[in-house]
């Protein structure tokens, strides 16, 4: 089923800019979405259609089949939950516990059903006993996983994340990574903008290439990165599909791998097949000596 989708979705700033062009999106239920371009690309300004930010200047956003409107608002940002790129944009509170807690609180719930939401969320993201600390005393890491509890306190159907690992150490992208892929196993669906290639095989389900504020390309991770357009988009193939690359353009037979494990599975095979090769041809060598 379809939680997100935009029909030929177009958006002007008042500059006469032309943000987005004819974007056709869809977010299904349990998948996690990959959105890559590089920078100026409008993954941003996409983002913010998706819970009503912004309104299109032409096109449609739906949102469980219903298009966005100033009366289903409230029930879109409870469907959608978006989180900006910088945490310093969300979090205002005086401690981790209230702006977490703001949310929910503003839903009108009660108080034992909010302190339990902030429990949740804080565990999700592995921040529990953080929550008297001052939000912007915090690591960057940190203040990007509180913004992330905060967002899951409204039991979002799907998260929407703009850039969440830009700015953090290869641990918090770990941690980040993690988070998805739980938050999958608890049917929360995911859209991630993302400029780093390198991580987008490990994730995501489906990806979305935009350039210039057009979706370029469409498909599954092993579809993208095997397209020439990666490169006409200003960006590049993961580091590891580049190696299996180069050796393909040597001509060693090997096909392109985008994860660690699939890599490693291809070398050590083209390893044993060249080691074979190698034994053959000694034990040639052998048999025309002897003979």
């Amino acid at each position: 089923m379809q939680i997100i989708e935009t029909k030929n979705l177009r958006y002007v700033y008042s500059d006469g800019t032309e943000a987005l062009k004819n974007v056709n999106f869809q977010a299904y239920e349990n998948e996690i979405v990959a959105v890559v371009g590089a920078n100026g690309a409008g993954k941003t300004t996409l983002f913010k259609h998706f819970n009503g930010l912004l309104k299109p200047t032409s096109g449609k956003v739906l949102i469980n089949g219903e298009e966005i409107r100033k009366d289903n608002l409230l029930q879109v940002r409870k469907t959608v939950g978006l989180v900006f790129q910088n945490p310093d944009d969300q979090l205002f509170a005086p401690t981790v516990k209230q702006d977490v807690a703001f949310g929910p609180m503003n839903l009108g719930l009660p108080e034992d059903v909010v302190t339990h939401r902030v429990r949740e969320s804080l565990e999700l993201v592995g921040m529990s006993g953080f929550e008297d600390r001052t939000p912007h005393n915090l690591s960057f890491g940190e203040k990007k996983r509180i913004a992330i509890a905060g967002v899951l306190a409204m039991q979002p159907r799907v998260l929407v994340l703009d850039e969440p690992t830009s700015g953090l150490d290869p641990q918090g992208v770990v941690k980040i990574i993690e988070l998805l892929i739980t938050l999958k196993k608890l049917d929360i669906s995911s859209v991630v903008a993302t400029h780093d290639v390198d991580i987008v095989p490990i994730f995501a389900d489906r990806v979305y290439l935009l350039h210039h504020g057009e979706v370029a390309l469409e498909g599954t991770p092993e579809d993208i990165f095997n397209e020439s357009l990666i490169e006409e988009s200003h960006l590049r193939l993961p580091y590891i599909a580049q190696l299996l690359k180069n050796l393909k353009e040597e001509g060693y037979d090997i096909d392109l791998k985008l994860t660690v494990s699939e890599a490693t599975d291809e070398i050590v095979k083209l390893l044993r097949e060249i080691n074979g090769t190698s034994r053959s041809r000694k034990r040639g060598i052998e048999r025309q000596h002897d003979s």
